[in-house]
C-alpha cells in the first residue's frame, strides 16, 4: 500500500506528543489547556424549544449526553467492532456499535462504523459505512 506524503503542520497549529505506551489519550487527558468536553458551556443559550444535535467522538459519552436532554448524538469510534468476535469486548466499552438506539426518553444516539479500521488493517463482519442523515422536523412550516 503506498503512502501519502505528511506535511507538518504551519506554526498556527498547536502539536501533541502522545507516546505510544499511553494507555488512553483522549482529547480530556492530552493535557492541553481547553482541550476536553464541557458539555455545559456547549449547551450555554442553547433554545430549550429547539431540538440539539450533539456530535461526540465516543458512544460512550451518551449516558451524559441523555442527561442533558439532548435530542440527537452523532459518534463514531467503535467501526462496528471491526474484528468479529472481538466486537464482543468493544459492546462491554461502548453502549453501541452502530446504528441508531435510544437512550433515556429524549436522546437517540447514532453510531457510525465509518470507513477507517484500527490496528489490524481489515474488518471481519463489519462493514464500513459512509452515512448521509437527513434530519426533518416533525412539524410542518406555517404559512405566513
Amino acid at each position: 500500500m503506498p503512502r501519502l506524503p505528511i506535511q507538518q503542520p504551519g506554526p498556527a497549529f498547536r502539536q501533541c506528543r502522545v507516546r505510544r505506551d499511553t494507555r488512553h489519550v483522549t482529547a480530556e487527558s492530552s493535557g492541553l489547556a481547553g482541550h476536553g468536553a464541557h458539555l455545559a458551556g456547549a449547551l450555554n443559550g442553547a433554545d430549550p424549544d429547539l431540538p440539539v444535535l450533539l456530535l461526540a467522538h465516543q458512544p460512550k459519552f451518551v449516558d451524559r449526553a441523555a442527561a442533558a436532554g439532548i435530542d440527537l448524538q452523532l459518534s463514531g469510534h467503535t467501526h462496528g467492532g471491526q474484528i468479529w468476535p472481538f466486537h464482543h469486548l468493544v459492546h462491554l466499552d461502548q453502549p453501541a456499535l452502530a446504528g441508531l438506539s435510544r437512550h433515556g426518553t429524549r436522546t437517540l444516539l447514532y453510531t457510525s462504523r465509518g470507513t477507517g479500521f484500527w490496528g489490524p488493517p481489515f474488518r471481519v463482519s463489519a462493514p464500513s459505512e459512509i452515512t448521509l442523515l437527513v434530519l426533518r422536523s416533525p412539524h410542518l412550516p406555517t404559512s405566513p
